[in-house]
């Protein structure tokens, strides 16, 4: 028992210090670990394969919408960067240069692709040329290169994994049709598989992305009260295709520019996961996006048929469920530890009595409640047990956020609660970014979206008592 305990107290209390709690279950559930490239991360096999399922699961839903996949290179020369202004000053202070080839320096030099609009509408001048030729809904999934200063596990690193899609139009109309559906993709994907509730909306012209008209955006609240961008998608307009001459001839003969689209979604989702859901035990894995659903735990294994008995229900449960068997010579509290601290959404213990008795124990990792179900019922207990955690984890989540989102009428409540109530903080806005600036220099709090659903909390801006035009959700964020 003793050392049960000190493998769980190898992980801060969240309550305690919330930054060191999150660095401790990434390294403890083995997700990923620091490397001698600075900034960047190795993703170990707990950690990739949840990224495998994002991966999996998101394709999906991507391709029937009618998406395509296709790979860019990584590399993108500097005049093809530079002729879209707005984008290449966006992204200038995290760009990586690779100025020689072998021992040459390079004629001209190439950036490690910080994303990869650019390198899209070079390709996509060259491949529509008529209406007919249109849409092209395109998506890849890379890793991409951002020299950020500070860097933290899965939440911001210079080298990170994600998928993006850049679409092209004949339209206006349809360009945002696009941008808003695979937002609402997005959203659908966090709250039905990852278990996390997200508010959408759109951002300020200050926060969208650089080059965009429109930036849409799925917002999360962590367990300490602070934001998360979950995921983002932008309206591009025709910008990009003017700078890129990316033209086409409509069926009215007439020559007109492209309307883009861009999308992503990155390796911050399961930074996510682990602080929407994580406890001090460790990670808690929604069973829906979870690598293994079950652990089967033999409890005096050593006995003669607990391990056989064990396998024979391994093979049982793998038809429907993602299943393993703990077979290590650990001790079981041991082994019921590390389950916890990797997040396993549930474990079954069998052992001789159960066995007997034609029964196992099926243990919830979000609860620990402890349900004895008969053998011959098993698979459809297991699978009413994991719909019914998915659910109470993402009401769960909701339940957190509403009671950790405020109101604010008056800067000074404004300012009150952004300081000492952790979480989000509706209130009204004129549309001034100079409202905006002086919000984040007196707080440090962001304008997190606009949301699609708006209320009317009063008529003036809570900064500068001007009429408002938007209700604004602001918080502090990663």
């Amino acid at each position: 028992m003793a050392k049960d305990k000190k493998l769980v107290e190898g992980i801060t209390s969240m309550d305690v210090d919330f930054a060191q709690w999150y660095t401790d279950v990434v390294k403890k559930a083995e997700l990923c670990d620091y490397t001698s490239v600075k900034g960047c991360m190795v993703i170990k096999p707990a950690g990739y394969a949840i990224w495998e399922n994002i991966q999996n699961e998101l394709d999906r839903r991507f391709k029937e919408t009618g998406v395509e996949n296709v790979y860019l290179p990584m590399l993108i020369p500097e005049s093809l960067l530079q002729k879209e202004k707005d984008h290449v000053e966006g992204f200038a202070p995290e760009v990586a240069w690779v100025t020689h080839g072998g021992l040459e320096p390079l004629q001209e030099r190439m950036c490690v692709r910080p994303t990869s609009e650019t390198l899209f509408c070079d390709f996509y001048q060259k491949e529509v040329h008529s209406y007919r030729d249109l849409p092209k809904v395109y998506n890849q999934w890379c890793s991409v290169l951002r020299w950020e200063k500070t860097t933290r596990p899965f939440l911001r690193s210079r080298e990170f994994l994600w998928q993006e899609g850049h679409t092209v139009h004949a339209t206006e109309e349809e360009a945002e049709a696009r941008t808003q559906q695979m937002l609402n993709v997005y959203a659908d994907f966090c709250e039905q598989v990852l278990a996390i509730p997200v508010i959408k909306g759109r951002k300020t012209d200050k926060e969208k992305f650089a080059g965009a008209i429109a930036t849409y955006t799925i917002e999360a609240l962590m367990h300490d009260g602070k934001a998360l961008q979950s995921g983002t998608s932008h309206n591009f307009g025709d910008g990009f295709a003017k700078a890129f001459g990316i033209q086409f001839t409509d069926k009215d003969n007439q020559l007109k520019y492209v309307h883009q689209t861009s999308w992503g979604v990155t390796t911050r989702l399961i930074g996510a996961i682990i602080m929407v859901h994580g406890d001090d035990s460790g990670l808690v894995l929604p069973p829906r996006i979870a690598p293994v659903q079950t652990m089967i735990v033999p409890v005096a294994q050593h006995k003669e048929g607990v391990l056989d008995k064990a396998y024979e229900l391994r093979d049982k449960l793998s038809r429907q469920f993602k299943v393993k068997v703990d077979d290590s010579e650990k001790s079981p509290g041991w082994k019921f530890a590390e389950q916890e601290i990797k997040g396993i959404p549930t474990r079954i213990e069998i052992g001789p009595k159960d066995i007997e008795a034609n029964q196992a124990v099926i243990v919830r990792r979000d609860t620990r409640e402890k349900i004895v179900v008969s053998l011959d019922e098993i698979e459809t207990k297991l699978g009413e047990i994991l719909e019914t955690m998915q659910h109470d984890m993402l009401e769960k989540a909701r339940a957190h956020r509403d009671s950790h989102t405020y109101d604010a009428t008056t800067y000074e409540e404004f300012v009150e609660t952004i300081n000492n109530k952790p979480g989000f903080v509706r209130a009204m806005w004129c549309g001034d970014q100079a409202c905006e600036d002086k919000i984040k220099e007196d707080t440090t709090a962001t304008s997190r979206c606009m949301p699609f659903e708006q209320h009317q909390l009063s008529g003036t801006c809570v900064c500068c008592g001007k009429p408002a035009k938007k209700m604004v959700y602001w918080g502090k964020a990663y």
